[in-house]
């Protein structure tokens, strides 16, 4: 089930919240905390106005929510509402009221015991939910997920504590997004999203990403889970390009982000999740390398890979960047308009575009903050190399490409190359794709370049990446 955290600061807001998500969610929450008047009266009213299953929460500012008052208060404002149809009340760990427990089951409320660690994961994390189980209750675990290390000790959760059939388990954070959108992959009963431009918790998704987007509450295990890895990227639009098609050739499948500071963990990841591909991006494009067991000739060639796959019992690299980036300007190339091109940056993207185009036997120059990287892949690739300084200096150049994670946030300010003047003939290419329109290309606007968006690219090698991954054809409607 999804739940829906209500945020309304009264009633009618929460009643207007519901009623907007009410075909993406199976459940609410009604966070007392977050009303600033608590009226017995309108709180009858939400009840019984929303027919799905009710949870009444007060959470502490030490655990995440709002309550400033006296915890004696706190639990008089529970004990007030239990009585008002509410089908579980969210009470946390150290709460030990025999009375308030007793008032619960009288009202026929399932009770949820919850413990919350707002810095990371507790290293006691599965004898703790298990002690939580032998009060009774449904055993609830919110923690900050704060590496991919700690998101394999949740997923392994399924199986170690697969005797507690109801259990909730929430990560949050960046890191923890995952463990939201897989959560029936934790064995947990539900997870919680909050309305459309609120967030009641950090990590909380809105109900349309994860019921409209991702399919979470209909994830099986059967599902065939799929992914980014990437360093930011949280910001990434790839699940929309992968799970919109996979819903339309009928594959039961889904395309999930994954933070990952730990390219070696990941993999761990992979196989507990059965993950069957995943796309690589910044700045981990290399560091998959070593743990490949077959490489594509174009991987070979470049040294780079942006795209995972399972080969029998080995993961296979691949590089659709290579073809990705053409594609918006084939036509160009094929007509000879490109011939002396300029590369911004030297990193994993970087080495597609110059291998890309020096197969085109353009002339390249690669310009770079650190100079020595951009020699290197300069001397693989028989390019020119410089650094970002150099640009000032460059004359006649067909096309710009900028590679690099510049204009992207948090640095949707920063211009690579802000005291180049464009003479308006260049063709001027951005590879960041969000924003749209960077610093970089409004600029190369303005003396009236013509602009190539990383969209494009994105859109283009991500209908490879299906294609490699499911083996089955892009929908034409959705290119």
């Amino acid at each position: 089930m999804l739940c829906l955290t209500l945020t309304g600061s009264d009633v009618q807001e929460s009643l207007n919240q519901y009623r907007d998500h009410a075909d993406a969610v199976q459940m609410v929450e009604v966070r007392a905390d977050l009303l600033s008047c608590v009226d017995e009266q309108k709180i009858v009213q939400l009840v019984q106005t929303i027919d799905v299953p009710k949870i009444l929460t007060c959470r502490r500012v030490r655990d995440g929510g709002r309550y400033k008052g006296s915890e004696r208060s706190r639990l008089q404002i529970l004990e007030r509402l239990i009585p008002l149809g509410f089908s579980y009340v969210d009470l946390e760990d150290d709460v030990k009221r025999p009375e308030l427990d007793a008032l619960a089951h009288e009202h026929g409320l399932k009770i949820i015991r919850s413990f919350h660690d707002m810095e990371g994961v507790p290293g006691d994390l599965y004898t703790r939910i298990v002690k939580l189980h032998k009060r009774g209750d449904i055993p609830k675990a919110a923690v900050m997920v704060r590496s991919i290390n700690d998101a394999i000790m949740l997923f392994k959760i399924e199986k170690e504590l697969r005797d507690i059939p109801e259990k909730v388990i929430i990560g949050m954070g960046d890191y923890g997004i995952p463990v939201r959108i897989l959560y029936k992959r934790t064995g947990s009963l539900f997870t919680f999203c909050s309305p459309t431009g609120t967030s009641a918790a950090s990590g909380h998704l809105s109900p349309e990403i994860m019921h409209d987007l991702y399919h979470s509450d209909r994830v099986t295990p059967e599902t065939r889970i799929y992914g980014i890895i990437g360093n930011p990227v949280m910001h990434t639009s790839s699940p929309k390009i992968h799970n919109p098609a996979f819903e339309r050739i009928g594959l039961d499948a889904i395309y999930v982000p994954f933070l990952v500071n730990d390219v070696r963990n990941f993999f761990q990841l992979a196989d507990l999740l059965s993950i069957q591909g995943f796309s690589v991006t910044v700045p981990h494009k290399q560091h998959v390398l070593p743990y490949l067991g077959k490489i594509s000739r174009e991987v070979k060639l470049i040294g780079s890979c942006n795209t995972v796959l399972r080969y029998n019992t080995l993961w296979k690299g691949v590089n659709t960047d290579f073809y990705g980036f053409l594609k918006p300007i084939q036509e160009e190339l094929d007509g000879q308009r490109i011939r002396k091109a300029v590369v911004i940056g030297a990193g994993g993207a970087a080495r597609a575009v110059v291998w890309a185009l020096r197969n085109y036997y353009c002339k390249v120059v690669i310009l770079n903050r650190t100079e020595a990287t951009a020699q290197k892949l300069a001397q693989e690739t028989g390019s020119s190399w410089g650094g970002l300084q150099e640009i000032d200096k460059i004359t006649g150049a067909d096309l710009i490409v900028q590679t690099t994670s510049a204009g992207m946030p948090p640095q949707e300010e920063i211009n690579p190359i802000e005291t180049y003047c464009f003479d308006g003939h260049e063709i001027v290419y951005d590879l960041v794709y969000k924003p749209k329109r960077t610093r970089f290309l409004q600029k190369a606007e303005a003396a009236g370049c013509k602009l190539v968006y990383g969209m494009d690219m994105l859109v283009a090698q991500g209908i490879l990446q299906f294609e490699s991954f499911t083996g089955s054809t892009f929908p034409d409607d959705l290119r």
